[in-house]
């Protein structure tokens, strides 16, 4: 679970505002903050195969906003996936 301090200081972070949190970038980056901790969760848990559909729907949600972004503005997409730490794989 994300915090609502965590997701707060994500907002601040990426949003145009404190109320922004609604634009795909805030979005992408929560989105990243739960798949993290999804992650860590399945590397102790192998066999919880409801976490793992849960974590591929996260991240094919994440991959739809990312594309969006990308036909909107390329620097914008590059900007955000370098801060995130995500690898750029996406057509």
């Amino acid at each position: 679970m994300i915090t609502k301090e965590r997701k707060a200081e994500l907002v601040k972070l990426y949003g145009k505002n404190e109320n922004d949190s609604g634009s795909a970038a805030v979005q992408v980056a929560i989105l990243t903050d739960r798949i993290r901790e999804l992650t860590e969760h399945m590397k102790t848990h192998k066999k919880d195969f409801h976490t793992r559909r849960g974590l591929l729907m996260l991240v094919g949600k994440r991959r739809r906003l990312l594309s969006y972004i990308k036909r909107g503005d390329i620097e914008a997409y590059r900007t955000l996936i370098k801060s995130l730490g995500i690898r750029d794989n996406i057509q």
